[in-house]
C-alpha cells in the first residue's frame, strides 16, 4: 500500500513562499492524479491544486498564479511551490492520489498526514 508523507509547512509571514513536499512510499505514476487540498478547522478539504500522469493541472481560483504544482517521478514526490502567501491560504494542506469528488466533498483511499500552514497577516 502506497503511503503518502506531507512535510515543508509552517508559519510564514503574508507575502512570504513555502514549498510543500509529498513523498510516496512507492511509485507515484500508479496515480491518475495527485493532488493538494486544503483544509480549515471544521470544514471540508478543499482542491488547491492537481496534476494528472498528462501534465495537465488544476488550480483553485484563489490559488491560480501563486501556487504551482509539480511531480517528480524518480524521487516519487508532488510539490506544492506557494508563493505571495495570504491568510486565507491557512489550513491543514493533504496531498493525495486519485481523489474523487462525490457528495459535496473529495474522498481518497491515499490521503496522507497532512502539515500545517498558517499565514499570518
Amino acid at each position: 500500500q502506497v503511503q503518502l508523507v506531507e512535510s515543508g509547512g509552517g508559519l510564514v509571514q503574508a507575502g512570504g513562499s513555502l514549498r510543500l513536499s509529498c513523498e510516496a512510499s512507492g511509485s507515484i505514476s500508479s496515480f491518475n492524479v495527485l493532488g493538494w487540498y486544503r483544509q480549515v478547522s471544521g470544514k471540508q478539504r478543499d482542491l488547491v491544486a492537481n496534476i494528472r500522469y498528462t501534465d495537465d493541472t488544476d488550480y483553485a481560483d484563489s490559488v491560480k498564479v501563486r501556487f504551482t504544482i509539480s511531480r517528480d517521478d524518480v524521487k516519487n514526490t508532488v510539490y506544492l511551490q506557494m508563493n505571495d502567501l495570504k491568510p486565507e491560504d491557512t489550513g491543514v494542506y493533504y496531498c493525495a492520489g486519485d481523489a474523487e469528488w462525490y457528495s459535496g466533498t473529495y474522498h481518497s483511499d491515499y490521503w496522507g498526514q497532512g502539515t500545517q500552514v498558517t499565514v499570518s497577516s
